[in-house]
């Protein structure tokens, strides 16, 4: 049977790693002060929606953006760890520029391969095969319903490829901008388990 929701997913407001450009993957990095109005800001922007259900990953910067979403829409926050970041192992805190410049010497290949797997974390595979797991549950649990769903930039990028049946490796290309909304519609075709 096919089930299907609309899922509002947003990236947190910013943090200062990402104005420093760093990896912060799943360091628990809170929000700035930019990414609080961000946060207040995206709150006070949304249209007026019957959602159904508001999640958010764990971290403190994901679960500080979703608060505002929660308070506007009279939803609880439901925590999901499935929604985190992708874990970067050894990149974690590193400057985006430093690891460019570190595997620059690599073969394209390799590079790519890197791109895809930090050393020591998580592959993108990993992250995406989480998330889809984590909004199919959403989606037998509201099915034609609105969800918003707070996570992380390449996390979201996993969703959005495949939504659109694109292939992972355009999910960095696909990372949104902090505390904008993008809107997909996520079909699942499996069993969903009584509640």
């Amino acid at each position: 049977m096919e089930n299907k929701s609309e899922l509002w997913l947003v990236r947190h407001g910013q943090t200062d790693w990402n104005v420093q450009a760093r990896y912060q993957g799943q360091t628990d990095i809170p929000l700035n002060p930019t990414g609080i109005e961000q946060a207040r800001q995206l709150s006070l922007g949304l249209p007026e929606q019957p959602f159904a259900a508001l999640y958010a990953s764990d971290l403190s910067r994901a679960r500080m953006t979703a608060a505002f979403l929660g308070e506007r829409f009279n939803l609880p926050v439901q925590i999901d760890a499935r929604l985190r970041e992708i874990f970067q192992g050894e990149w974690e805190g590193r400057l985006i520029s430093e690891i460019r410049e570190r595997y620059q010497e690599l073969p394209a290949d390799e590079r790519r391969a890197l791109y895809m797997h930090p050393p020591g974390g998580e592959a993108v595979a990993e992250v995406a095969a989480r998330m889809a797991e984590a909004v199919d549950e959403m989606t037998c649990r509201h099915p034609d319903g609105k969800v918003l769903v707070v996570s992380h930039g390449l996390s979201v990028a996993t969703l959005i490829c495949q939504a659109n049946r694109m292939p992972l490796d355009q999910a960095y290309k696909q990372i949104p901008d902090n505390a904008r909304p993008t809107l997909i519609n996520w079909i699942f075709n499996g069993g969903c388990q009584p509640a």
